[in-house]
């Protein structure tokens, strides 16, 4: 059997003598023999060794871990998994923290802001779904197990990606805040309170959402908006009368100036420029299509519904 002294494994490996007697010193290396003046031979073992600790050592696995593959007491490839897993969180925070330095020196963020940025973007993905799931479920507190409401939730959760661009980073930073705003906190409740509210009194608890008032505003003000016409103008009341009309028929309620009045007052509710920002925000950290503003047609029909309560 060939053995090989210390520096003729160095010259096989490419390692130097030091670094091969740190090995050895540890028994990770451990010689074969010893010459008749007690130095260290080694065999084609020890080479192969060499190989993979410094592989391993390459990828950043610790000595510790690398000595319990050698004894077999773990197997490589668990080994190669786990490591991969840990890389893999290495980068998200690399991709994260690039991201984070690319919107400061971009925005010419104070200090202070570049702080939060920072400390906000550094959140696991378990902790940025907490933050924002603690703002959902103070939202829909109770409700939440309604037909539709589950799914509602889900789509106003923000789903930063591995890799986000510098806008998605913004984008995450002002929601995260804005979700902690506690008078927002609570608008989004008396909001979601008061359509389950609704579903009970005209008797649809168990029916999926319908569509809410904002939505039949905007769904019905849009094309007149369009075109120019005056909220005031008689050629309106179609439009306040067709939404009235859908208001009253999913609530089961008679057309008059109290129900206007509680159309009006949910309407003026809906447009609250916070929940419009929400929305926008999500849609850049999901990547989703910007959401259509929906103040321009609230605010048309709000003018024309108030110009037909007296």
């Amino acid at each position: 059997m060939a053995l090989y002294s210390i520096g003729d494994l160095a010259r096989r490996t490419g390692l130097t003598v030091k670094t091969i007697r740190f090995y050895s010193d540890r028994g990770i290396v451990p010689p074969a023999d010893r010459g008749p003046t007690g130095y260290r031979l080694y065999d084609l073992d020890a080479v192969a060794r060499l190989e993979l600790v410094r592989t391993l050592r390459d990828l950043g696995v610790d000595l510790p871990t690398i000595r319990r593959v050698l004894a077999s007491e773990v197997s490589l490839p668990e080994v190669a998994a786990a490591h991969a897993e840990a890389l893999a969180v290495q980068i998200r925070t690399l991709r994260l923290r690039r991201a984070v330095l690319t919107a400061v020196a971009r925005r010419g963020s104070s200090p202070k802001e570049m702080d939060l940025m920072h400390k906000l973007a550094r959140l696991s993905e378990d902790e940025r779904r907490r933050l924002v799931g603690d703002f959902l479920a103070a939202a829909f507190d109770g409700l939440d197990t309604l037909p539709g409401f589950a799914g509602v939730m889900r789509s106003m959760t923000p789903e930063l990606p591995d890799d986000p661009s510098p806008e998605q980073v913004e984008a995450w930073v002002e929601l995260a805040e804005l979700a902690q705003d506690v008078d927002f906190r609570a608008a989004v409740r008396r909001t979601v309170a008061r359509h389950a509210a609704d579903r009970d009194e005209a008797g649809h608890a168990d029916a999926p959402p319908r569509p809410d008032p904002a939505a039949l505003a905007r769904e019905h003000a849009r094309p007149a908006l369009a075109a120019g016409l005056a909220p005031t103008a008689p050629e309106a009341d179609p439009v306040v009368t067709a939404v009235v009309a859908a208001y009253a028929r999913d609530r089961g309620l008679p057309d008059g100036p109290a129900l206007r009045r509680r159309l009006l007052e949910r309407l003026e509710e809906a447009n609250d420029p916070r929940r419009e920002r929400y929305l926008e925000l999500l849609a850049v950290i999901n990547g989703w299509l910007a959401p259509e503003p929906l103040a321009p047609a609230l605010d048309w029909f709000a003018e024309a519904l108030r110009a037909r309560l007296d």
